[in-house]
């Protein structure tokens, strides 16, 4: 495990040093790098991994698949529309949320399958963890950048 930990820093290191030169971040090592963290901190075994990926992934594409609608209606939101407009917009954010809570239910009752439940729990937070690193590796990589070019 502690070879993995060793790998996730040195690919995040690298994605937040490529997404500074480049303005993006490398999707590839990005995934690379959760793949890692979530597996560490959870403590997949070899076993639970094979199967807690696939469904893992799986998951994500659905989540990123409503989350862009939820934002395309957000921006409908800014346009000039009527209230009633507005109403079913409402209405269809109300549903993304629904099937969102659903497909997040089904995720954690296949996983369980594989996972303790334990782990099941701790995986939201792990994925946030995850999010702040890179948020925070990303802020003092730009402040130490911007220290030397102050110099």
């Amino acid at each position: 495990m502690k070879k993995l930990f060793i790998v996730f820093l040195l690919t995040s290191l690298s994605i937040v040093g490529y997404g500074q030169r480049n303005n993006q971040v490398d999707k590839e090592k990005l995934e690379a790098a959760r793949v890692a963290f979530i597996t560490n901190r959870l403590s997949l075994s070899p076993d639970q991994a094979a199967k807690f990926w696939p469904l893992y992934n799986e998951y994500q594409e659905k989540r990123n698949t409503v989350m862009r609608e939820m934002r395309q209606i957000s921006k409908k939101g800014e346009e000039q529309i009527t209230n009633e407009q507005a109403e079913e917009l409402i209405e269809k954010r109300f549903k993304l949320q629904e099937n969102l809570l659903l497909e997040e239910k089904n995720f954690t009752k296949k996983i369980a399958l594989s996972l303790s439940a334990i782990q099941a729990l701790k995986l939201n937070e792990i994925n946030r963890d995850f999010t702040r690193h890179i948020y925070r590796m990303n802020r003092k990589q730009r402040e130490s950048k911007s220290e030397e070019n102050n110099n």
